[in-house]
């Protein structure tokens, strides 16, 4: 049992057990510089001096100097501590202030240590140095285990307001307000007492117009059609705000807008970042998942389940399987390295991106910042970091098969009887072959004495016969030099053919009015600049790539010839590996009159073949009798159809959902985050701070991959884990107001902010763990509150006190978010595809070389004006409209957006084609919707961008747009105003 000093608590490693010390920092020293006889306490005397002073610098995983104080072994091998001498003790020479120095060596930083506190170490090396057996100390972090954010869920009850806070708030009200309203619901009675105690009041409620604008938006993220916002408007029922609430819980679009603040979280993007940032067109499928689960109100509880092991819980389900890709979704570096070091970095800092995102997106910690040393600020452990380090060992990015069982065995039935035939066939195949080899081997020694002459030369092979008349001449290639049996693709850069006679000459070239045909492998793409005619032109080095297996001469007369020569580098300036590839290997010469008989003159048949495999099928061919061909032939055929059969079986769906692979271990500590400097060994296990009886865990060596998955997951979610729901609720919250209860949704440590009503939070955790772990309930909860239906309406007088409205004494107004702005632009022009599911589409021209390009397209047509949820987010790339509005880059997980404001964000709106093709739809929609009236034009314009009516002012404004400028100047204008991008 190893035990670990820190925060004032002996922390029994992998044990779930925590004593108060006997002796706490708080308490006296029980010795002092001027009393020789005192005996020094080590706990309460001098760990406190070394943790203060010393730990930052030295101790385990970030020892410098190589010195760690955390042990006494450190000191001991050293002798920075000879136990008894301290004169002879370097530990006291280094704290010691030498003559005429202002300061001593150690500490570098930070208060030296007092002339009390130096005597206390030599009075406890004097006295022998004892150090507690299997003590480790360990640095104090700012937070402790007694951090809000780690005690158990409050059992909050919403506070009672009473008379004289009653009497308080309507003094501070600047209108009538429902204080029955606002004193009956649990959520309000929190935010009512927040607010009797700073001095402020509640707003009155929004109007109903702006009411259903905030609400289609905050749950569907698009805007209500005036349709929608007059059937509200004149729904004088009771409960007619509720029912609105239930049907935008149950539209579909919920599950994008919410999925979309999801995989914000979860920094889901369609790209692997890094230098080469490369798509990935397999992702899809995870933020599909993610949508329907919204949808579905998949229990959050069972949503973090299948994120970590969704492979393992799923039973072979893919629908659940896909929920792995939450590990796999980060930006991940798959250059690799050939040096095993930095492979092992690499390796390293993959897993480490997917701690990060674990311990953000579900617990609220920081979990990274323990790797390479003791968090700095909350109580978490390097051994922490790597046991999580252990858990994810066996996850490695890619994709997998995902089918169901009964997929499976549909595939199988087909393709089993298709593979029995395949392998009948290709026996048969096979025992024919071996026939005609046995043959062509028998064969050999004969065949090969025909070969007299050498094999073809690239640089130049000659052909003579007999004078014959022609006027055409064909060259019929039978193998290519690095193919036997291909005979397209090769490669010639002069073809000549020679008179008979005491003058030859070369009437072949094009000078001489001879044509070449043949077809051009490259002829597409360069427009007939590498065509046959570069055969005879007289000039080599450019060569000429056939498309098919035959060249053909026609001169501009008959001639009497008795020879041909062709190379393919007779200038002899290509290296072997450019000049030996798809030459002619073997052929014949054909020689004719009309180009309709050929008599064939000439042929490689007595050359040497230009390699082995050339040799083989000489024989091969020179045996097979025309029987064998026939049979072999039909055989090829039924075998190629049976290939096309089964390659027309669907394959089964393969998605990026990681790819997990067996890792025993054993595992380790990087000292100072390196994988090379190993420590000490850890096992998985949950975070030591919130280990108890109840919730806490630790593997043992060689647990299986999976399962180590698994218990993690069964850990974060447990009832007594405090953390998760806190964040969960607190993330909801964020989303539809703002700003959250805990203005660092991904933060719940020191670093982050602090509850600004801890008893509301803890009692929204236990609603939402009470309703099974689903959100619509939670949703329902916050937006039936009267805070939530308050006006947004400036108080200078409350804003004194509450600038942010932190206490919500008004609806805090937001920006939409840049998907928000164009999937509203889309509605408004009526061409909104509202199509769900399926691959992404592209606002960007992918070019991939050996790194990726995205260049965003200006027009990207109808085929993108799906909501933007489904756009191909990939990394490190930029689309004009979302960037400019903030979209985040999913290099990064994005807890919360920004919100900024731009001259660019002007400028786009106005002048991008996407805005002005915008306000083009709009206008067309209008003169359908409005007929020719400008009056009904400027009002249905109103409605379907602010869903309100225009005031007088705003009338008599819009009318002269419309004169002075036309109808498309005034919808110009309206996506240009604030009130479309913003909720009041």
């Amino acid at each position: 049992m190893t035990m670990r000093y820190g925060n004032g608590a002996w922390l029994f490693t992998r044990h779930i057990a925590t004593a108060v010390l006997a002796v706490t920092f708080a308490c006296s020293s029980s010795s002092s510089a001027d009393d020789d006889t005192a005996v020094v306490d080590f706990n309460a005397d001098i760990a406190p001096i070394l943790q203060a002073h010393c730990l930052r610098c030295h101790t385990e995983g970030n020892a410098k100097g190589d010195l760690s104080l955390a042990t006494f072994e450190g000191l001991r091998e050293a002798e920075y501590v000879v136990p008894g001498q301290p004169d002879e003790s370097y530990l006291i020479e280094l704290v010691t202030i030498a003559e005429g120095e202002q300061r001593p060596a150690m500490p570098k930083e930070g208060k030296p240590l007092t002339d009390e506190q130096v005597a206390r170490l030599r009075k406890w090396i004097a006295d022998g140095a004892e150090w507690p057996e299997g003590l480790v100390l360990r640095e104090k972090s700012k937070a402790d285990e007694t951090w809000w954010s780690l005690q158990p869920l409050a059992d909050a009850v919403p506070p009672v307001i009473d008379d004289a806070q009653l009497d308080r708030l309507r003094e501070q009200s600047p209108e009538e307000i429902d204080w029955d309203a606002w004193t009956s619901g649990a959520i309000d009675r929190f935010i009512l007492a927040g607010l009797a105690e700073k001095g402020l009041a509640p707003n009155p409620p929004a109007s109903r117009s702006a009411l259903i604008r905030r609400l289609s938006y905050d749950l569907t993220g698009l805007p209500p059609s005036p349709e929608d916002v007059e059937a509200f408007l004149n729904d004088d029922r009771p409960g007619a705000y509720e029912r609105l609430v239930d049907r935008l819980l149950e539209s579909p679009h919920y599950g994008e807008q919410w999925g979309r603040h999801w995989l914000d979280v979860v920094r889901f993007g369609e790209s692997n970042g890094f230098e080469r940032n490369v798509l990935i067109n397999n992702l899809w499928p995870f933020r599909d998942y993610v949508i329907r689960s919204f949808n579905e109100d998949k229990p959050f509880r069972q949503l973090v389940l299948e994120h970590l092991a969704g492979d393992v819980i799923g039973g072979g389900d893919p629908q659940v399987a896909v929920g792995t890709a939450f590990l796999v979704c980060g930006p991940y570096d798959n250059v690799g390295n050939q040096d095993a070091a930095q492979a092992a970095v690499i390796r390293a800092n993959t897993i480490d991106e997917m701690i990060r995102a674990t311990g953000e997106a579900f617990l609220g910690l920081t979990i990274g910042c323990a790797r390479c040393h003791d968090h700095k600020f909350d109580p978490i452990l390097q051994e922490d970091y790597h046991s999580l380090y252990a858990t994810f060992a066996g996850v490695h990015h890619g994709d997998r098969v995902v089918a169901t069982p009964e997929q499976q065995q549909e595939r199988t039935a087909k393709l089993q009887p298709l593979q029995q035939r395949q392998q009948e066939l290709t026996v048969r195949r096979d025992m024919i072959q071996a026939e005609i080899n046995k043959r062509a081997d028998a064969a050999a020694a004969d065949e090969e004495a025909k070969w007299v002459r050498p094999p073809v030369s690239r640089y130049g092979t000659e052909e003579t016969f007999e004078p014959v008349e022609a006027r055409h001449v064909r060259l019929v290639v039978l193998s290519r030099d690095d193919a036997p049996t291909a005979r397209s693709g090769f490669k010639i850069d002069e073809f000549e053919i020679w008179t008979a006679g005491n003058k030859p000459r070369n009437v072949a070239l094009a000078s001489n009015g001879s044509t070449a045909e043949g077809a051009s492998r490259v002829a597409r793409d360069f427009a007939g600049a590498y065509s046959a005619s570069l055969t005879i032109d007289g000039r080599f080095g450019a060569q000429w790539i056939a498309a098919g297996p035959e060249l053909t001469i026609t001169l501009a007369r008959p001639e009497r010839i008795a020879r041909v020569l062709f190379s393919s580098d007779r200038k002899q300036s290509l290296d072997k590996r450019h000049g030996l590839t798809r030459f002619v290997g073997d052929y014949r010469i054909e020689v004719s009159l009309d180009g309709k008989q050929w008599t064939t003159v000439a042929s490689s048949a007595d050359r040497q073949p230009p390699s082995p495999a050339h040799r083989r099928q000489r024989l091969v061919d020179r045996v097979t009798t025309d029987e064998e061909r026939k049979s072999l032939a039909e055989v090829n055929r039924e075998l190629a159809d049976v290939n096309r059969q089964i390659a027309a079986i669907p394959a089964p769906p393969t998605w990026w959902v990681g790819q997990f692979r067996a890792a025993e271990g054993p595992f380790h500590v990087f000292i100072g985050g390196d994988p090379q400097r190993k420590g000490p060994t850890v096992t998985p296990a949950s975070l030591s701070v919130l280990k108890d009886e109840s919730t806490g865990y630790e593997l043992p060596e060689g647990t299986p991959e999976a399962e180590r998955r698994r218990k993690l997951a069964e850990w974060i979610v447990s009832p007594n884990n405090p953390l998760t729901p806190r964040v969960l609720v607190n993330r909801i919250w964020h989303y539809h107001f703002g700003k959250g209860i805990v203005d660092t949704p991904s933060d719940f440590g020191y670093m982050g902010g602090r509850p600004t009503h801890p008893e509301l939070l803890d009692w929204l955790a236990r609603q939402l763990i009470a309703d099974g772990w689903r959100l619509k309930p939670l949703h329902k909860r916050i937006v039936m509150s009267q805070a939530y239906r308050q006006a947004s309406t400036w108080r200078s007088e409350a804003a004194a006190i509450d600038g942010d409205s932190r206490m919500l004494w008004r609806y805090p107004p937001r920006r939409l978010t840049g998907e928000e702005i164009r999937d509203s632009m889309l509605m408004l022009a009526g061409k909104l595809d509202r199509t769900m599911g399926g691959p992404g589409f592209q606002l960007y021209e992918y070019q991939q070389d050996n790194v990726a390009t995205y260049v965003p397209l200006d027009d990207p047509g109808p085929e993108t004006y799906r909501r933007a949820v489904y756009h191909q987010n990939a990394r490190a790339q930029r689309v004009d409209v979302l960037s400019d509005f903030d979209c985040p880059d999913p290099a990064f997980a994005a807890a919360r957006r920004a919100a900024t404001t731009t001259p660019l964000q002007a400028l786009t709106m106005l002048n991008h084609q996407f805005p002005v093709s915008i306000a083009e739809g709009i206008a067309e929609r209008l003169q359908r919707e409005a007929k020719d009236d400008t009056s009904a034009q400027i009002r249905r314009g109103f409605r379907i961008a602010f869903a309100r009516e225009p005031d007088a002012d705003e009338m008599a404004a819009a009318a002269d747009v419309v004169q002075e400028h036309g109808l498309r100047a005034f919808c110009r204008a309206l996506l240009n105003a604030n009130e479309l991008i913003y909720l009041q």
